[in-house]
């Protein structure tokens, strides 16, 4: 074992995140990932201190040995819980549903999203004289297909949710992964990582820019109920395509972080309480759900699932200021 994979089960082992140990040593979180990622390698007074700091012997460290011995002391603040082992074989095929599954699900969100567009569509004709329809018999069409997409996206979820339940502790335990596999990760996580940051900012410049179909169309044909719902329908779509692209980056790249127990998924995140982000989109969706049909301004309740998102992202940020 070289010394990058060793300072990478130590601190496993303690239960640090780079960030924690790289606070305990003086020096950038960058520096400590290039030391995993046998980029660089620490002077030897780093050595000393990582020696003292995991309890031990500066040998371990230098020479590449296979076992590690017994600690020369118990690591302060370690996490003394046990952590699963993960071989290279598990990894890979964790990796390969993060991968398979991130399309099913950005389909099935925006399945959720485009979900209302054609009753907003039939609703706005019909007002305006386009379609030979009753209000009944519009809204009856849009309603059937709303939940037809709605319940193609129940199945995707819970089919996709069915396959990933033998991983569920990759995302909810501390582990202890097989020689190699950190580095295997990280190879793979810096040979996607432009295409993932590109990714994200189009999807982000897509539901930014959303609303302007809306207002062109507003400037173009007037106040105009049919044309008011084409606007709708146009910002759902784009902000459908901006969500399909960001869901679709960021699932594989959760399961690179899983692995190296980063970002999200370090020890401590795993134990402030992640299971309850599954019951906090559940209840956003019966929300929306509730909310609409109760008050029939689909063209207006799509709001929630930005509002939403931006509420679950400032949660994450107090739950990762409350660590500190």
């Amino acid at each position: 074992m070289i010394l990058a994979d060793k300072i990478i089960d130590l601190r496993k082992k303690a239960g640090w995140s780079q960030e924690e140990l790289a606070d305990k040593l003086g020096v950038s979180r960058q520096s400590v990932s290039k030391w995993e990622g046998a980029q660089s390698i620490p002077d030897m007074n780093k050595i000393l201190q990582l020696s003292e700091l995991f309890g031990v012997s500066t040998d371990y460290l230098l020479k590449d040995s296979l076992e590690a011995p017994e600690p020369l002391t118990a690591p302060e603040d370690a996490d003394t819980e046990g952590a699963t082992f993960v071989s290279m074989e598990e990894a890979n095929a964790f990796l390969n549903y993060k991968t398979e599954s991130a399309s099913r699900l950005a389909l099935g969100v925006l399945l959720c999203i485009l979900s209302p567009v054609t009753l907003l569509l039939l609703g706005g004709a019909q007002e305006s004289g386009r379609l030979p329809l009753t209000e009944l018999q519009a809204a009856m069409i849009g309603l059937i297909v709303l939940l037809l997409l709605v319940a193609g996206a129940v199945l995707l979820f819970v089919l996709t949710g069915m396959r990933g339940n033998k991983y569920d502790y990759m995302e909810k335990e501390a582990l202890d992964t097989a020689y190699g596999v950190s580095g295997m990760v990280r190879e793979r996580m810096q040979r996607e990582e432009s295409d993932h940051t590109r990714n994200i900012a189009v999807g982000v410049v897509l539901c930014v820019l959303a609303a302007i179909p809306l207002f062109v169309l507003i400037l173009w044909q007037g106040v105009d109920e049919f044309y008011g719902a084409l606007g709708v329908a146009a910002i759902m779509a784009l902000a459908a395509v901006g969500v399909y692209i960001l869901v679709k980056a960021s699932v594989p790249w959760e399961g690179y972080q899983a692995l190296l127990e980063q970002g999200d998924y370090t020890r401590a995140r795993k134990r402030n309480n992640r299971k309850y982000s599954g019951i906090y989109w559940g209840i956003v969706v019966a929300a929306y759900l509730a909310v609409s049909f109760l008050t029939n301004r689909w063209d207006m309740t799509w709001i929630i699932w930005p509002v939403a998102a931006v509420l679950f992202g400032v949660v994450g940020e107090i739950g990762k200021l409350k660590e500190k």
